[in-house]
């Protein structure tokens, strides 16, 4: 089995509700993303999958989606303020953990045709959560 890994970044604000600790209230990361793919066969080229192509689809959909942005649950009484203020927002049906962004990037990426095999989003340089779907 082939593997290939690429490396994005970004920054995102969010918080959590339910939660009882420092999550709680508004906070920023700056993100880390591993998206590794997997095949078992290569191209033509002798290629998984081309980085510039990978980097293109995946990192032009977060720059857009999720790049600066507040991401919060959708029933998150700070949404209605934001969007009165204009401000960025992407909204979650659930709680924004990196989990639940992983899950999102990953679906994002699974739907465009990449073969994926696992996305990790880093929320620190310590701590990450990761998402893989069924083989």
């Amino acid at each position: 089995m082939y593997r290939v890994t690429k490396e994005i970044h970004f920054c995102y604000g969010h918080r959590l509700m339910n939660y009882n600790g420092p999550c709680m209230h508004p906070h920023g990361h700056n993100a880390k993303v591993d998206i590794e793919l997997e095949s078992e066969t290569l191209d033509k080229r002798h290629i998984l999958y081309e980085f510039g192509d990978l980097k293109e689809i995946v990192k032009g959909w977060i720059d857009r989606e999720l790049d600066h942005k507040m991401l919060l649950h959708k029933d998150d009484p700070l949404v209605p303020a934001l969007k009165k203020l204009d401000e960025p927002v992407y909204l979650f049906d659930t709680n924004p953990t990196a989990e639940a962004i992983a899950k999102l990037i990953y679906d994002q990426a699974k739907s465009q045709g990449l073969p994926v095999a696992e996305i990790r989003v880093w929320e620190t340089h310590t701590s990450f959560a990761a998402y893989r779907g069924k083989p």
